[in-house]
């Protein structure tokens, strides 16, 4: 079962250079069935209605839990998702379900990652690699890493809950949780860090 953990290994306030050295890590390791997801947090009528027109492939929701316990039939679909055709215009119907969230899950990678970040703009919101596999790490005993090997950049905050705004944006490295063994959790994520040039500017984040 995947059950990663995730470092820090670079910050900046130009979003066109922190996914360049996102995509830097994302090469260290083998992505040959690696998929790429985009996820954005969208606060006004007038943002979610330029996300709509820009990424007419995404898909909409709200994640207000309370609300659901409220109402599980969910009438507006946005706890499912709605996809940006089929979305609602109207601001009378948006304003009272911000924010809103949009994303594309599991695409190819290249496909979508460089048009997002130029549309997050001000926006909380994350691009992450998944299915990568980290390779060994000489003389280290840490092996081939699959399940666990992935890479996330930030937009706007600085914690994979995506709750902590922040006027820049973060790079994070993915590798599997050692509970037992943090020693060896922090060389492999340092080691790949490493690899492009980069080290750990911050504790691990569960």
């Amino acid at each position: 079962m995947s059950n990663p953990v995730s470092y820090p290994v670079f910050r900046s306030t130009d979003p066109a250079l922190a996914l360049h050295v996102a995509r830097e890590l994302v090469e260290v390791g083998d992505p040959q069935h690696a998929e790429v997801s985009v996820d954005v947090e969208l606060r006004t009528v007038r943002e979610v209605l330029r996300i709509r027109g820009a990424l007419p492939d995404s898909w909409f929701r709200k994640e207000d839990v309370e609300d659901w316990a409220r109402d599980p039939s969910d009438p507006t679909g946005l706890y499912v998702g709605v996809h940006a055709p089929e979305l609602s215009d109207d601001p009378d119907f948006l304003s009272p379900h911000l924010p809103l969230w949009a994303s594309m899950e599991y695409r190819s990678v290249d496909s979508v990652e460089g048009e997002f970040a130029a549309l997050v703009g001000s926006n909380i919101g994350e691009i992450w690699w998944s299915s990568l596999v980290w390779p060994d790490a000489p003389d280290s005993n840490i092996y081939r890493e699959a399940n666990n090997a992935r890479v996330s950049l930030l937009f706007n905050c600085r914690t994979t809950n995506l709750d902590e705004r922040a006027d820049d944006h973060t790079v994070l490295v993915h590798v599997l949780r050692r509970s037992r063994d943090k020693d060896t959790e922090e060389r492999h994520a340092s080691w790949l860090a490493e690899q492009i040039g980069q080290s750990l500017i911050g504790p691990r984040q569960e």
